[in-house]
């Protein structure tokens, strides 16, 4: 990415930490002298609810909202959410996604079932999709709560901004205490292998 407009959505669950990874984004996109928005749009930030940030960066950007079928990157949080939004994503634009399956409430009241093989079928849909388990790796750093930088990791590997550049904003926008614990969660993101 250089000096090229870029429209990233991120979706989640409430409670999976989507808002700091949109801020933290914001605020590196912001330091490498973009003009940067980031809105969030839909959802409930309590605890289980549907939430959706946009960032788009660009020279000049006009407006918050991506539209169907323009975001060149989607980062979900949680698989059913990379599925519900794909809509909005460009023909060659990039699903990164967490592989971790959070039950909605038709799931929990028993009125639906979770759907199955969802990444094959993200796959299939000509996305392309780049999952990992993020939740396992965060846990690997320190706590579940680090998923958010786990992803934030994986997904900094698709731009041409050195990690140095990445660990500093971590240190600017993430409580003291937990700076070491969420650029290890970052860095377990970032090296990750898939088998893909």
């Amino acid at each position: 990415m250089n000096n090229k407009a870029c429209d990233i959505m991120i979706v989640g669950v409430g409670g999976q930490g989507s808002l700091l990874a949109s801020k933290l984004l914001g605020h590196i996109l912001l330091k490498q002298g973009y003009d940067v928005k980031v809105s969030e749009v839909h959802g409930m930030s309590q605890r289980g609810g549907s939430v959706v940030t946009y960032v788009r960066c660009a020279d000049k950007v006009y407006s918050p909202v991506i539209d169907k079928g323009e975001a060149d990157y989607i980062l979900s949080f949680e698989l059913l959410e990379a599925s519900r939004w794909i809509s909005y994503l460009k023909k060659d634009g990039k699903i990164i996604t967490n592989t971790q399956e959070i039950d909605p409430m038709p799931v929990i009241t028993g009125a639906a079932t979770y759907p199955e093989d969802l990444v094959n079928k993200i796959k299939a849909s000509g996305a392309y999709v780049d999952a990992l388990d993020c939740l396992s790796l965060a846990n690997e750093a320190g706590s579940s709560k680090a998923v958010n930088l786990v992803l934030l990791g994986r997904f900094s590997k698709y731009f041409d901004i050195p990690e140095s550049e990445w660990l500093v904003a971590i240190e600017e926008m993430v409580a003291p205490k937990f700076v070491e614990m969420n650029k290890k969660a970052f860095a377990l993101g970032r090296n990750y292998n898939s088998q893909a």
